[in-house]
Formats: structure tokens, C-alpha cells, sequence
């Protein structure tokens, strides 16, 4: 350091000031720690939770559907393809056995027990006559307890081959009701996503898929997948914020009121247990009092990306950048004292 009484040895450097330049640089330094530190002191911040998911439906009779052949046998014709739009009812697939005659066999087979059927209900009046006359003798003194009882016996043999005739008849309905549904239809309003069984005279067997179907207007919601450090925290009826796959956004997760292409959601259902992967699945719906209503089908179709910010507590800013460089869980003292008022 150079002494007063030195300065003088030094005249040049003595001249020489602090630039200005400088000093305004300092000064803006100085201006912009104090400035980040008011910001990071003061901006709130809502912490959040995020997770990666998909489009799927509430109701499982909305979801992905198998069709199924009612019967055994060879396809004949398709009425569609990949992609089809069908109303309830049209006709999908038609299936034929391999005898053609075999539905004019069963109907055959039907006649006949019902001619059995009628043959024995005739022989059971006859047998209940008898039986009658025979217990009206015996009363009189007329005919003997032997023949009484055979009567009976008789009568109750004829109820058995009556019984076992309409048995038959029964079995034979479905047999001819189950090859006569031969039309394979649409349960309700929808589109053909794959055609599964193969071109005409493949040979299908009761119960094979033919044919994958997703019904039209059905309720969507979207399942993410939370790490388990953070689902202790998620409850029924908060608030998410979801962005789709393909759907352009601008995502500011703790400001969540001014990112832009993201849409709400509320929690409905919180899985009690883990996935196998470690995860726990949160179903999340369309939030009705959202100003952005969720893309139509056309745009967010089932099985579609997404990713969502359930939202949690609002902190500083500060006090985020803190928590998330120490890798600490979200602020948990001030919803567990909600859950434990709940």
C-alpha cells in the first residue's frame, strides 16, 4: 500500500481516478443483487407436484372395448374396417357355421322334443286320471292298496318324462338361439379401431376377439403418475393444471395464472397404493370452472400424452429455489394442519 507522504513519488498514478464506467457498473451491480433479493423475498409462488400420464375415461364400459364372436364358426362377411364409424346396432361381422344346414338340424331337433314334450304331458293326464280313479276305489274298498300305489307311482314317472322333455326343449333353444346370432353388432355409437380376425372363411371359436371398439362421447380424464415423496401431500378436489401432447403451451408451474395453452383439472381419486413402478396414479377431471375447456376428441383422442402440475401450497419464491436445491419435499406444515382440521 502506498503511503500518503508517498504520493507525491507517484504523480502519474495519483491522477488517475476511478473510471466512470465503472462506477455505473458497480452501481447496477449492486442494483440488481438488491433487486433479486427484494424479488426472491417477495414474489409468491405455488409449489407443485408434477407427473406424466394419459387420456383414459372414468367408466370402464367407456373405455377401450373387445367385440367377441358369439359362436363358433367361419366369418362370411365384414360390414366394416379400420376405422369405421358405426351407430348402436349396425351389423359388424357375420359368422356361419361350417354345416350350412346346421340351423335347419336344430330346428328339426326343436320339433321333435317338442312332439316328446307333448307325448308325455298327454301321458301324464292319463296317469293323474287313474291315479284319481284308482284312489277313489280304494277309498270304497274297491281296489287294493298295491294298486293304488302303483297308480301313483305311474303318475309321478309321466311328471319325470314331462320335466325332462321341456328340460330338452330349454336346451335346445339355446342351442338355436346361440346359432342364430350369427350378426355380430355395435353395443353403441362408436368407431371400429382394429379388425382383429381376418379376411372371410377364417375360422373364429366362441369368445375370440374379432375386434377392438371405442365408444363416441364419453366422459374423459386424464391418470398421472406421482412420486410417492409428494402423495401424501395431493388430496381430492385440488387443483391441476394439464398440458396435452401436441398442444402447444407456454408452462409457468408456479404461476400458474399466467401460462398460456395449459388446461384445468381437478383431483378426483388418489390411488391407496403404489404402482408397480413405484408411482401412485391420480385420476384427474375436466375442471368445470375453468375459462379453457379441455380440446375436443379431435384433438386430445384416448391414450394421449400428458403432463400435469397438481398445485399445492403458494410460498416465496426464495424459499423454492431454496427447497429445491436441497431436493426437500413441497411445504407440508400448512395443508396437514387442513387435513387433520378434514
Amino acid at each position: 500500500m502506498i503511503h500518503e507522504s508517498q504520493e507525491h513519488h507517484f504523480k502519474t498514478l495519483h491522477s488517475i481516478g476511478i473510471p466512470n464506467a465503472t462506477r455505473t457498473i458497480a452501481f447496477l451491480i449492486a442494483l440488481m443483487i438488491a433487486l433479486l433479493i427484494a424479488f426472491l423475498t417477495m414474489t409468491p409462488w405455488v409449489q407443485n407436484t408434477a407427473g406424466i400420464g394419459s387420456v383414459t375415461a372414468l367408466n370402464p364400459n367407456d373405455r377401450l372395448q373387445e367385440i367377441n364372436a358369439f359362436v363358433s364358426g367361419r366369418i362370411q362377411e365384414w360390414y366394416v374396417r379400420d376405422g369405421s364409424h358405426v351407430k348402436v346396432g349396425d351389423p359388424i361381422v357375420k359368422v356361419v357355421d361350417n354345416d350350412p344346414q346346421l340351423l335347419e338340424r336344430l330346428q328339426a331337433e326343436r320339433q321333435q322334443v317338442i312332439a316328446r314334450l307333448n307325448a308325455a304331458e298327454a301321458a301324464e293326464q292319463t296317469a293323474a286320471i287313474d291315479a284319481r280313479r284308482t284312489e277313489d276305489l280304494f277309498n270304497e274298498g274297491l281296489a287294493a292298496r298295491r294298486e293304488f300305489e302303483q297308480a301313483r307311482i305311474k303318475l309321478q314317472e309321466r311328471r319325470a318324462a314331462v320335466a325332462e322333455a321341456a328340460a330338452a326343449l330349454t336346451r335346445a333353444d339355446v342351442n338355436l338361439s346361440r346359432q342364430s346370432v350369427q350378426i355380430v353388432r355395435a353395443p353403441r355409437d362408436g368407431v371400429i379401431l382394429q379388425v382383429n380376425a381376418g379376411d372371410a372363411s377364417t375360422f373364429v371359436s366362441t369368445g375370440d376377439l374379432i375386434a377392438t371398439f371405442v365408444p363416441d362421447e364419453v366422459e374423459r380424464i386424464v391418470e398421472l403418475y406421482i412420486d410417492g415423496r409428494d402423495i401424501s401431500l395431493i388430496r381430492t378436489g385440488d387443483k391441476v393444471r394439464l398440458q396435452f401432447e401436441g398442444w402447444p403451451v407456454v408452462q409457468f408451474s408456479g404461476w400458474p395464472s399466467v401460462a398460456v395453452g395449459t388446461f384445468g383439472g381437478i383431483v378426483i381419486a388418489v390411488d391407496p397404493s403404489a404402482q408397480t413402478n413405484g408411482r401412485f396414479r391420480v385420476l384427474v377431471k375436466e375442471d368445470p370452472s375453468d375459462l379453457n375447456p379441455w380440446p375436443n376428441d379431435d384433438f386430445v383422442r384416448f391414450g394421449s400424452k400428458a403432463r400435469g402440475w397438481i398445485l399445492l401450497e403458494e410460498v416465496l419464491l426464495g424459499y423454492e429455489l431454496w427447497r429445491q436445491f436441497n431436493d426437500f419435499p413441497p411445504d407440508f406444515r400448512t395443508r396437514f394442519d387442513r387435513i387433520k382440521q378434514e
